[in-house]
């Protein structure tokens, strides 16, 4: 088997069209999604393909190229933010469905759900849990953080991801100027309503606290991998972000709300 590079070293393997993942409590939520999505035609998710006998999900192989921070080549082009963010609308809009059915109403998920449960967030829509053609974004993948909640808190966590409004400069791309536009960019294509992008650095600030704080919890629970990176201080670049975020929030706002002309 060849051994996939992400984020849990040493435990995901592909074999041939197949990968294989550790699975958690909440993986039959994710695989009774992937059934939804596949019913509803979206054809841009893994395809569950149920578990082994040591208790690995196995899961269709999501073709394409993948990358991570810093985001050079293909995966910085405008290209392939807007097409991440059309994507993500046509991910979101096949979710509705399934967070409506009943099905839907005692699923357990890693993240709790919030409301309004609107659609099944992904939870992590950042450019390393995506595929691409050259620069157009094909595929997600690594739904582990899925849950429910309004479409603006996965939108939010996209937008900080994809901008990127970091600080750190190996995750940085581009000034603050820079990050705003391809913001906008992002709303643009996903069709992000005027009263949400008002709120979304609000929201975005919210989502980046959640994270630190579930950092911090899982950590106290003794999750080795969380306290190596309490440890190693992750989290204080997730600080520094807000912080920027609270700084520039005007200026980024501003820019998000601007009326294009045509």
């Amino acid at each position: 088997m060849e051994e996939l590079q992400g984020g849990r070293e040493g435990q995901i393997y592909r074999s041939y069209d197949k990968v294989y993942r550790p699975s958690g409590f909440w993986s039959q939520s994710i695989h009774k999604l992937f059934a939804h999505l596949k019913s509803e035609q979206f054809e841009f998710a893994p395809e569950s393909l149920g578990f082994d006998s040591s208790g690995y999900e196995i899961l269709s192989y999501v073709s394409g190229e993948v990358y991570n921070y810093p985001l050079v080549g293909a995966v910085s082009t405008s290209e392939a933010l807007c097409s991440a963010a059309t994507l993500l609308r046509q991910y979101h809009d096949a979710t509705v469905s399934f967070v409506q059915s009943e099905q839907c109403n005692d699923l357990r998920w890693l993240l709790p759900a919030r409301e309004p449960q609107e659609v099944i967030c992904h939870g992590d829509y950042a450019p390393y849990n995506v595929t691409l053609n050259g620069n157009k974004v094909v595929g997600i993948f690594d739904f582990d953080t899925a849950h429910p909640a309004p479409r603006i808190w996965d939108a939010a966590y996209a937008v900080y991801c994809w901008a990127p409004f970091k600080t750190n400069p190996y995750d940085s791309l581009g000034d603050l100027t820079e990050q705003s536009i391809r913001a906008k960019q992002f709303c643009d294509s996903y069709g992000l309503l005027h009263e949400d992008r008002v709120q979304l650095v609000d929201v975005i600030i919210s989502r980046v606290q959640a994270l630190v704080d579930f950092m911090h919890d899982e950590a106290a629970k003794g999750n080795e991998a969380f306290i190596v990176n309490i440890k190693d201080g992750h989290h204080l670049a997730y600080i520094a972000d807000i912080e920027y975020l609270k700084r520039n929030k005007e200026e980024i706002t501003d820019s998000l709300v601007q009326t294009t002309c045509t």
